[in-house]
């Protein structure tokens, strides 16, 4: 995969795009959209259609790419906020910062709305979960 990479990156490069073979010219596709969802998690008006459109492809095509992958755009921007999210709520130095602000800063701007999620990929809440880990108790492991 990494040199389908390079070798897609080289191409751009060279405006040759079209010469590399498909697999290859998507594979190079979703790891930049993927670089560009893991940039802008934070911003909370992210979606399929500012993803598309910085990419200069249709939202269509974009669900297409990630239908592969076994997981809808929506859904991963999701787990990958939620992962955050899960993280800075584990880590000892963020333990005197509100949940709502750990939520807000990865894109959740309703806490009930991220106290939902969370629940239900984690199957704690929040509170409970930062209780756990500052308490040094095993956590609950990734999403569900």
């Amino acid at each position: 995969m990494a040199l389908d990479l390079t070798g897609a990156c080289l191409a751009q490069h060279l405006d040759a795009c079209d010469d590399l073979p498909a697999e290859t010219r998507r594979q190079a596709m979703l790891a930049r959209v993927n670089a560009f969802i893991d940039h802008n998690l934070g911003d909370p008006d992210l979606g399929p259609a500012e993803i598309a459109a910085h990419h200069h492809t249709s939202v269509r095509s974009l669900h297409a790419l990630f239908r592969q992958q076994g997981e809808s755009v929506a859904a991963s921007i999701r787990r990958r906020r939620l992962e955050r999210c899960r993280t800075g709520l584990t880590d000892p130095r963020m333990r005197l910062r509100p949940i709502s602000a750990i939520a807000a800063r990865w894109g959740f701007l309703r806490p009930a709305d991220f106290s939902r999620a969370f629940r239900v990929a984690y199957g704690v809440t929040p509170r409970e979960l930062r209780q756990t880990a500052l308490r040094g108790l095993p956590m609950p492991n990734g999403p569900r």
